[in-house]
């Protein structure tokens, strides 16, 4: 029930959505075959207080038979609840009674801002089973509308129905929650939309926010709005997330906002044997010292997604100097990469990592010791570059970048597909066991 009140989302301002997720039908099924849970306990226990009975009756046992939910296109969800009630209504007797509840849900906005999950229609039945035999085979036979008036009051059952929804509205709230990239990065995911509804699943749009040092930064605009592709009503996944090209583009972006690229790479080479190669150097440094570089962006990265491929582009300044910790620096350089992006899912969080280096073209851009020409820059710089750059790139992704998700639950059976402009991430979802 939680995963998918979830994505009952209610509709938020004019900001561009970036990525989204649709339930499938398969996913809904899921979500009714799982057991009741301690939720479902605690209605059993409202059902027994005293305030729910007549003054002649008296409720000794409560038994969910069935709990389910079903869309409701262009709508919500429905749920239906089916409650067994043992009931004395005088000391030699016992009969059992089944209570069934349909509750029809959405999500609206309250007071204070946040998302909260209200019944907006709720209707308790109530019938007599008759035998034992009858109650295996779950064969009721109705009473009247007195009669059930008389064993229970069921005006109060809404009331218990709604404490049902307190926990999911918990973990509504924490659909918005902020997750850690860094430690000076954190990205949330906002609800932009109320999601569509329909009998090919659920269907919700998200915009990507990000803050480094408490700050919410302004992202590069989307050259494209970016909308959810078509739900498949075959997919035998319970849910596929998608996200655009600008969602990576904007997380590389926020990161180096943050300065979490900023790098200093060691480098095989000292002032004396680059005087070998540069003769100027040996009037510059008279020691022999360590070369250092120190590298920085000079325009933003960007993430292009092609058809089963994705790539990272990089745009750097290399700054090479000697000395520490007052690092001198005597020549730079440009340098422009590119590198094969890797996707992968782990838990609830998405793993990205750089692989080799496809293109690289460096060019002095400025220079201490006189011109040196292209192909020696590749030869002294190009083997450290093309391989601490995406090293270092590594070890600021190492941790992952958390998915839209709410507590409880687990991505499983993760298969992630690079499409033109878009990923597509078909997975399944493995509720965990809530303690209490």
């Amino acid at each position: 029930l939680s995963i998918l009140l979830g994505l009952l989302v209610p509709a938020h301002g004019t900001r561009s959505p970036d990525c989204g997720g649709i339930l499938t039908p398969s996913g809904l099924s899921y979500c009714k075959s799982a057991p009741p849970s301690r939720d479902c306990t605690s209605l059993c226990a409202g059902l027994l207080t005293p305030s729910l009975c007549s003054s002649r009756n008296q409720i000794n046992s409560v038994k969910v038979a069935e709990l389910s939910l079903s869309l409701i296109p262009d709508a919500g969800l429905r749920l239906s609840i089916d409650v067994d009630l043992g009931i004395t209504p005088a000391p030699s007797t016992t009969k059992v009674m089944r209570l069934s509840i349909l509750a029809d849900l959405h999500v609206e906005m309250n007071p204070e801002g946040n998302l909260e999950l209200v019944t907006s229609g709720c209707k308790p039945t109530l019938e007599e089973m008759q035998s034992t035999e009858e109650i295996a085979r779950s064969t009721p036979r109705k009473s009247s509308s007195s009669d059930a008036d008389e064993e229970i009051n069921v005006d109060k059952i809404c009331l218990e129905v709604s404490k049902l929804l307190l926990s999911p509205n918990e973990q509504l709230m924490s659909l918005t929650a902020q997750f850690p990239v860094t430690p000076s990065c954190r990205v949330q995911y906002l609800p932009l939309a109320a999601p569509m509804v329909s009998e090919q699943g659920i269907t919700m749009s998200l915009q990507t926010t990000f803050q480094v040092a408490g700050m919410a930064i302004p992202l590069p605009v989307s050259p494209v709005p970016f909308s959810m592709p078509e739900p498949a009503s075959s997919s035998p996944s319970h849910l596929t997330l998608a996200f655009s090209e600008h969602f990576y583009t904007s997380l590389f972006f926020a990161l180096e906002t943050a300065g979490a690229f900023n790098m200093t790479i060691p480098s095989p080479l000292t002032t004396a044997t680059m005087a070998q190669k540069v003769t100027q150097m040996g009037s510059l440094f008279q020691d022999d010292l360590p070369v250092m570089l120190q590298a920085v962006f000079r325009s933003s990265p960007r993430v292009v997604l092609e058809e089963g491929k994705a790539a990272l582009k990089l745009f750097l300044t290399v700054h090479v100097g000697a000395g520490s910790p007052a690092f001198q620096s005597f020549l730079s350089a440009n340098v422009d990469m590119s590198a094969g992006l890797l996707l992968s899912v782990t838990d609830t969080r998405m793993m990205i990592s750089a692989a080799a280096i496809e293109d690289i073209e460096l060019s002095l851009a400025a220079s201490d010791v006189g011109s040196v020409p292209a192909a020696l820059l590749e030869e002294l710089f190009l083997p450290t570059i093309r391989e601490e750059v995406p090293a270092q790139i590594n070890v600021v992704l190492s941790e992952g970048v958390f998915l839209p998700h709410i507590s409880s639950f687990t991505y499983t059976d993760v298969n992630v597909m690079i499409h033109k402009d878009y990923v597509l991430v078909p997975c399944n979802f493995e509720l965990q066991e809530r303690s209490g």
